[in-house]
């Protein structure tokens, strides 16, 4: 897959490129951010790749209120000024959305150094596995009409909500 990197205004700047074996970035184009959702979103949740921030999206229905970011898994100078100018602009909620293992972990206390520094709220989002939330997409059933998205390993009686498995909550 590739996903467009842009810039403040919009531009398109660069192309995060994933595969099944490899990752890389385009040549030449610089990383700032992935974004999916409104510009003026209240909740700016941030990934380390924007394959997980689309599942992210499809995991939560592509919430109104979100903007979804992806930072290509580095944090480039371009990221670095991006995120608190969009975290002072909105000045709400900034989410961690990144892997349950020790990089994600780093990039989250990166964000919460920032979300602090911005005083606006933070909250860790981490899949229950050690990464990974596209495999969960993989496994889940289609909901029945107006039902919530149901996990197939969930016990019989109904299964657990999506959500419930995926997020840990700090």
């Amino acid at each position: 897959m590739w996903a467009a990197h842009s810039d403040e205004a919009g531009a398109v700047v660069g192309c995060e490129e994933r595969g099944p074996d490899w990752r890389g970035f385009s040549s030449g184009g610089t990383k700032v951010l992935f974004r999916l959702g409104p510009a003026a979103a209240s909740r700016l949740c941030v990934t380390e790749a924007a394959i997980d921030g689309l599942s992210l999206a499809a995991i939560e229905d592509a919430r109104a209120d979100s903007l979804y970011l992806s930072t290509s898994g580095g944090w480039s100078p371009s990221t670095v000024e991006a995120i608190p100018v969009l975290v002072l602009r909105q000045g709400h909620s900034l989410i961690a959305a990144t892997d349950n293992d020790e990089q994600g972990e780093v990039y989250a206390a990166r964000l919460e150094t920032i979300a602090a520094e911005a005083a606006c709220g933070f909250e860790r989002l981490r899949p229950m596995a050690r990464r990974d939330r596209r495999r969960l997409l993989l496994r889940l059933e289609p909901p029945a009409e107006g039902g919530p998205i149901r996990d197939p390993e969930a016990p019989p009686q109904g299964g657990v909500p999506i959500h419930a498995k995926l997020h840990e909550r700090m």
